[in-house]
């Protein structure tokens, strides 16, 4: 089993920062991909961003430029450095690792940006 924790969620104005972390721990070899998704009220969920285990990243359009995705292998970690954060930016951020084959989802984080 894996499980996630995440952290670095809050409430910034719009122009803000904030950095989002999860963390990974269990039975855990090596992990694949890593990913970050985010839900709004009344959306779908939609993938934000994606880094491999080689270190190629995948962003959506609507963050290029602004969320930055990294990751500390020794800690088994993922980070969302996310800038320059709009209203629309507010939703549930949720981690998603893979892990042997499996996917493990993370709790979710708020982030909610004001105007």
């Amino acid at each position: 089993q894996v499980q996630l924790v995440e952290s670095g969620g809050g409430l910034v104005q719009a122009g803000g920062s904030l950095r989002l972390s999860c963390a990974a721990s269990g039975s855990i070899v090596s992990i694949s991909s890593m990913g970050w998704y985010r839900q709004a009220p009344g959306k779908q969920r939609e993938s934000v961003a994606r880094i491999t285990s080689g270190g190629s990243t995948f962003y959506a359009d609507s963050v290029k430029g602004r969320f930055t995705i990294s990751r500390d292998n020794a800690k088994n970690t993922v980070y969302l450095q996310m800038n320059s954060l709009k209203p629309e930016d507010t939703a549930v951020y949720s981690c998603k690792v893979l892990v042997s084959g499996y996917y493990y989802w993370g709790q979710g984080t708020q982030v909610t940006v004001s105007s």
